[in-house]
């Protein structure tokens, strides 16, 4: 059995705010992912308003996710604390982190009518494991028929997809390598706005391992992707451009606290250009994905087997609570044994209200499979409880 170590801090730096409830929602913004240099970028819009006929599938995890497993040696992950208390300039912490970043170079072939065209991109990584386990975004990787990872010292290593979530937009990758420096796993919850960040990356995939200072801007800033995707990532101000993606957003205590994945692009409707609005996915809400793609090659998430959406304001004017809508019960799922039926409101889960379809997916999330939970349901002017087990969901397991 292969068995990696990566590393966290056993010290609180210092202490700090709690956490502010509810997310902030960016609205009226243009934004672009960063991974691909040369090919082409996704695009994120704001999300004004949910239309009554956008269901929320959570039949396959929270957005119909599809993980894929790679073949490799079962694996066992150990955890080593590292006592990371000092304060660091930005010098010490490109120092102590330059050899744990990578840069990352994918080819992808095409065939058009019998033509044949290849194209490449270019992003970042950064080693969480000695043994050459690599995390970066999933849009760095996503369709490349070849991925090559280059380190600081000038070794290149092609690299295997292990797997990926693409709903949180994390893909981790494996080089056949001993002896690497993996970086150290911070708490993202222990930031606070205004707190000083670096980012080390491969920004427009030619200035390779450069640094970027700057503060943390905004925690929870809610962002819809063109996909329907919607992700609470870190606002900062850092310089964050096409091939730094992928790449490690770290503390000035040298801790990695978030994957940097998109940035602002374009222009105000005011017309007037913005800069440095960048974004990058907390660690804390990947890290036990990325654990479960190096130990078992896929995500387990929690399975309701309902589509749902929300019930809009013209509805609610009739006396209909607000809620999750249930649109769609699947064939033999727990939602179906449950008795939940097409039609009804799940306005609660457990103690916790649910406001629509957006809020019930982010509770199933934070479920986890063999989990037992009281839904409330408005059916038919009546309320009902019902409790359901919810069940473990696979996707892309060969």
């Amino acid at each position: 059995m292969e068995e990696m170590n990566y590393y966290i801090p056993n010290e609180q730096p210092e202490e700090h705010k709690p956490k502010k409830a509810g997310s902030v929602i960016a609205l009226a913004l243009c934004f672009s992912l960063l991974g691909g240099v040369l090919g082409s970028s996704g695009v994120l819009v704001a999300q004004w308003l949910m239309d009554d006929s956008e269901d929320t599938t959570l039949s396959q995890g929270s957005q119909g996710t599809v993980i894929y497993e790679g073949e490799r040696p079962t694996a066992t992950i150990n955890i080593e604390e590292l006592d990371t208390s000092k304060v660091m300039t930005a010098a010490e912490v490109y120092a102590a982190n330059v050899n744990s970043t990578v840069g990352i170079t994918t080819t992808t072939t095409t065939n058009f009518w019998g033509h044949t065209s290849t194209s490449a991109a270019s992003g970042s990584g950064f080693i969480i494991t000695s043994d050459g386990y690599i995390l970066t975004n999933y849009h760095v990787v996503e369709g490349s028929d070849q991925i090559t990872v280059a380190l600081y010292d000038g070794q290149e290593y092609e690299a295997a997809l292990i797997g990926y979530d693409d709903s949180n937009d994390i893909a981790v990758l494996k080089i056949q390598a001993e002896g690497l420096a993996p970086v150290v796993l911070g708490d993202s919850d222990q930031l606070n706005v205004g707190d000083d960040v670096v980012a080390i990356g491969n920004p427009l995939g030619e200035l390779t391992f450069s640094l970027t200072a700057g503060k943390v801007s905004a925690k929870d800033r809610q962002v819809t992707f063109s996909d329907s995707t919607t992700m609470e990532l870190i606002q900062t101000d850092c310089a964050i451009n096409s091939g730094n993606s992928g790449g490690a957003l770290f503390n000035m205590y040298g801790e990695v606290i978030g994957v940097t994945n998109a940035k602002y692009s374009g222009s105000s409707s005011s017309g007037a250009t913005i800069d440095n609005i960048g974004f990058a996915i907390p660690i804390n809400d990947i890290r036990d994905i990325v654990e479960s793609i190096i130990e078992k090659g896929y995500v387990s998430k929690a399975y309701l087997g309902v589509s749902v959406t929300d019930v809009t304001q013209d509805f609610q004017i009739y006396g209909l609570p607000q809620g999750a809508v249930v649109r769609q019960v699947e064939e033999d799922s727990p939602a179906q044994r449950a008795g939940l039926e097409i039609g009804d409101i799940i306005t609660q889960v457990g103690d916790q209200e649910v406001s629509g379809a957006d809020d019930l997916v982010a509770q199933i999330a934070d479920s986890q499979p063999g989990d037992q939970l009281k839904l409330t349901v408005y059916r038919q002017g009546m309320t009902v409880e019902l409790t359901v087990t919810l069940e473990e969901q696979i996707q892309g397991q060969g």
